[in-house]
């Protein structure tokens, strides 16, 4: 058997698994250790007595990627992302921003959804976590909402759907885990998130707006607040806005020349200025512990998937199936668009069965090149690409779509686990209940995807400048 006949066979083996309910991190690890071993041991004709060498090799090879690959300096990000998100909202921020938003735009048809959308937005610039993000504004935004007459799944779908934003605007923990697998800038694609979040809010918005203005009694708007009110609720929110403008200098310096830092830097600044923040606020040493606690238990699951999943990657190398896969993505005989658009399709179904960082660290191998392989290559320029971009700004492109089409997962049933999220912060509302609040914004991901193909620019403007 070839190895390619291999590598389909053991992928075959992981879908089943993962579709019958089987941690992604697990059911990756299981099978890329039993790939690596039959991989071996066919190289030496199935030699009953070469098979405790094929054990052996494989343990061995697998044993070298959870440090290996996760002693990443670049990966030290995520958790000081993370902790970020949760040090925020116990020094108060969260709770001033979404006050900030309200008097500013409750006023609107669903004024109250679409402060809920702009705060998760603000919050999503000072966290890297989406399921950070839902749970702490399952706890501010929701109960404001029912008691102004919202109906309960919509409130519950409006804050899963706000706090995907997270995966998009920078610091965003997918995004470092996508430029980590394809060996890109960081900085640079942490840069390409911001403006393509901003857009997505504001379709978020409009969607919100327009089923407020064709549904009566949808989402009655919040009205009373006079100017002096919206200008006082403005300076409790300016340490968000400061934390961004920090983390922003240490990526890329907008006032030209060198950058302060890294982003890894950059953002352990960010944790310590807002650390700092919250002992003014009144942080006391349980509040602390359990943002510790909880910065750690998302961490840790994110690193197993990680790990697990990078074991399935190196028996994919052994395989050769990523270049095979490439090879028969270049001789299809259509548009490099069309095919494109099927990759996407492809990762809105997937998205079903699987979480977001473990979907795109099991397909990235395999896809990355094939997409790099229509566009023309890693190396090709502007003017001799199919998408009209040279390899490096085509990586970031396709990084920003696919990271946006990787938010659908965390909205989709029957895995969404921010939808779950919110179910668990809100005992009164069910799963079902907050998948159904939730429909509506596939829609408004389509339009955003639509916008982001359309029109490369939205992502491709601010990395390059850097």
């Amino acid at each position: 058997m070839e190895p390619i006949d291999i590598g389909i066979a053991v992928t075959g083996v992981l879908f089943v698994l993962v579709i019958f309910g089987m941690r992604v991190a697990f059911a990756a690890a299981v099978t890329g250790l039993l790939g690596l071993i039959w991989i071996f041991w066919s190289k030496r004709g199935y030699d009953p007595e070469m098979f405790g060498w094929a054990l052996t090799v494989a343990v061995k090879t697998a044993g070298q990627v959870p440090h290996s690959k996760v002693a990443n300096q670049a990966l030290s990000l995520i958790p000081t992302f993370i902790l970020i998100g949760y040090l925020a909202y116990h020094a108060g921020l969260t709770k001033a921003l979404f006050e900030a938003a309200k008097r500013w735009v409750g006023w609107l048809p669903g004024g109250l959804a679409v402060a809920s959308v702009f705060a998760t937005a603000g919050f999503a610039a000072v966290s890297g976590a989406s399921i950070a993000t839902s749970a702490v504004f399952a706890r501010i935004a929701i109960p404001e909402m029912l008691e102004a007459g919202y109906d309960k799944k919509f409130a519950a779908g409006v804050v899963a759907a706000g706090g995907t934003l997270a995966s998009l605007i920078p610091p965003s923990a997918i995004l470092v885990i996508y430029a980590i697998i394809v060996e890109q800038d960081v900085g640079k694609l942490l840069l390409a998130g911001f403006i393509p979040g901003a857009f997505s809010a504001l379709i978020y918005a409009a969607l919100i707006i327009g089923m407020a203005l064709t549904f009566s009694r949808f989402g009655p708007p919040v009205t009373g607040f006079t100017w002096r009110e919206r200008l006082a609720s403005l300076p409790p929110a300016m340490p968000i806005l400061f934390v961004v403008v920090v983390i922003i200098f240490f990526i890329y310096n907008p006032l030209g020349g060198e950058a302060w830092g890294t982003p890894t830097e950059g953002g352990a600044i960010g944790a310590f200025v807002v650390f700092c923040m919250a002992l003014l606020h009144g942080m006391r040493w349980p509040q602390l512990r359990e943002a510790l606690i909880e910065t750690a238990k998302l961490s840790v699951m994110i690193f197993t998937i990680i790990w697990g999943v990078l074991i399935y990657v190196r028996f994919l190398g052994f395989a050769d199936l990523p270049g095979a896969f490439a090879d028969w993505i270049g001789g299809l005989e259509q548009s490099p668009m069309l095919t494109l658009i099927l990759i996407l399709l492809a990762y809105a179904v997937l998205g079903m069965f699987m979480d977001a960082i473990g979907m795109l660290l099991l397909t990235l191998p395999v896809v990355y090149p094939a997409v790099m392989a229509l566009n023309g290559g890693e190396g090709v320029s502007a003017a001799d690409s199919a998408f009209g971009m040279s390899g490096p700004m085509c990586a970031i492109w396709f990084g920003i779509l696919v990271v946006k089409m990787a938010e659908l997962c965390l909205i989709t049933p029957p895995i969404g686990l921010n939808c779950f999220v919110v179910a668990g912060v809100r005992p009164d509302i069910s799963v079902q209940e907050v998948f159904r609040g939730a429909a509506p914004f596939f829609v408004a991901d389509a339009l955003t995807i639509a916008g982001l193909i359309a029109f490369p620019a939205i992502v491709l403007y601010l990395p390059s400048l850097a």
